[in-house]
């Protein structure tokens, strides 16, 4: 098989491949697939090439977007019916005009408005939903079961929304072990495959800045996490939290804040370098007014030490840029010398092979981009 990346770009109004081989210099966009339904992400199996969204809302209910043949023929799970469904449900010419009726009631009608993330773990494909709820399929994406261990955890009830609302949007897993992320609850950890679940939101560094409602300084992380993702190596989880960026060595029960050099401790995505454990990438952006880059100049910053020290990343990428790069709109391929890819919320998409010295705009006028994944085939 000859080597391919894609690029999986999930938007406001579909799902866009961004297809090229392994000199990654040309690149060609497929789509909208998945019926122009909005897709929070995306996933792909380099082995069998099957691509998985997750799409829809509020109107059309949530679905789980399958393709076994790179976008050419689509199937879906329907997991929540919309409001459409209530509309062909009472109006004769609505189901007259699009020759339907409703959809029957999906498995988990009125328990989600959104899946945020999906991701393979093994045999078992999970998905993260608002609010906060995770889900699992053992047979590709055709049945769900919600993983009751996380829902009925001692803490639920005190969980927070963040800005978006509550959502579990990030999801890690090796083997028999997991960890999610929750806005605004924090991180959870699972050894036993989902079973049950542990609160992993202790700070080693102590906060130096008084948190302004209560004059105390934080003992742990802030609980409103953006984005988690793991070494090349799996021994160590790097976190944009909405509080700065942080390092776990121990699977998440203790994390070093590594904020210090960059110009804001807010952001959504962080990245790591498909090879070098101690390599990551973020995109920070200024927390307030309009959470664009700092002074409009694009700019990804990388840390070849883990976090100690971190250096700017911008030839090629735009001055005057007021755009904003979304918690799951940043990913890496599987090259040696790692591409990295970015989405805005401005229609465009950003690579560099290069491992970040230098960068070109490899799509653009796109609907908003929610979320970047890569499916690198060799």
């Amino acid at each position: 098989m000859d080597e391919r990346v894609t690029v999986l770009a999930s938007t406001s109004k579909g799902l866009f491949l961004i297809d090229s081989d392994g000199a990654r210099q040309e690149w060609t966009v497929s789509g909208p697939f998945c019926d122009g339904w909005p897709v929070n992400h995306a996933t792909g199996d380099p082995q069998t090439g099957t691509i998985w969204a997750a799409a829809g809302g509020e109107w059309q209910g949530v679905a789980v977007w399958k393709s076994p043949d790179h976008g050419q023929n689509w199937s879906h799970a329907q997991l929540s019916n919309g409001k459409m469904d209530d509309f062909l449900a009472a109006d004769e010419n609505f189901r007259k005009m699009l020759g339907r009726g409703p959809n029957p009631d999906a498995p988990f009608k009125g328990q989600m408005n959104a899946i945020w993330v999906l991701s393979k773990v093994g045999d078992t494909l999970y998905a993260g939903a608002r609010p906060a709820a995770l889900y699992a399929s053992k047979d590709e994406g055709a049945t769900w079961a919600r993983v009751e261990g996380l829902t009925n955890h001692p803490s639920a009830d005190s969980w927070e929304p963040g800005g978006a609302g509550l959502v579990l949007h990030t999801i890690l897993g090796e083997g028999e072990k997991l960890w999610v992320a929750i806005s605004a609850a924090g991180v959870f950890a699972s050894e036993d495959g989902g079973a049950t679940w542990e609160r992993r939101n202790r700070r080693t560094n102590q906060a130096t800045t008084p948190d302004p409602f209560t004059g105390e300084c934080a003992k742990d992380v802030g609980q409103c996490v953006h984005n988690m993702v793991r070494s090349a190596d799996g021994r160590v989880i790097y976190m944009q939290n909405h509080n700065g960026v942080f390092r776990s060595r121990d699977e998440g029960r203790s994390w070093d804040e590594i904020t210090e050099g960059l110009p804001s401790n807010f952001g959504f995505p962080v990245a790591v370098h498909p090879q070098d454990p101690d390599t990551l990438y973020v995109l920070p952006l200024s927390e307030w007014g309009g959470r664009t880059p700092p002074e409009g100049k694009a700019t990804v910053w990388r840390s070849r030490q883990a976090g100690e020290g971190w250096e700017p990343m911008r030839a090629g990428l735009p001055d005057d840029a007021y755009f904003t790069v979304l918690r799951q709109a940043m990913a890496t391929d599987k090259a040696e010398k790692a591409g990295i890819y970015f989405g805005t919320n401005s229609g465009s998409v950003f690579a560099s092979v290069d491992d970040g010295e230098t960068w070109q705009e490899i799509a653009r006028h796109l609907p908003t981009v929610l979320g970047v994944e890569v499916m690198h085939r060799r």
